[in-house]
């Protein structure tokens, strides 16, 4: 099972490595990101699998959720076919 994580917020130093650290927490592969600054704006997307966490998707989910919360983002994790779905055309 994939799913994208999607991070937004003021650029900082380490972004990525406190979200990649959550995901080896949580054995949770990093498939591909990809990520732009936009002045002082951090944008990331990145394609995980989360076959080892998928019956505690929720609660990796919210760990996601809290880090952003904490790191003053807005990070979101869904379900790659949620995510496709939602951004179909």
């Amino acid at each position: 099972m994939r799913a994208v994580i999607t991070v937004i917020g003021k650029d900082t130093v380490g972004i990525l490595a406190k979200v990649s650290t959550l995901c080896a927490d949580n054995d949770v592969n990093i498939l591909d990101v990809t990520q732009s600054v936009l002045q002082d704006m951090f944008a990331m997307v990145t394609l995980v699998d989360v076959a080892a966490v998928d019956d505690d998707f929720a609660a990796f989910a919210e760990q996601m959720r809290a880090l952003g919360e904490k790191e003053g983002l807005v990070i979101h994790v869904m379900h790659e076919e949620i995510f496709n779905s939602m951004h179909r055309i």
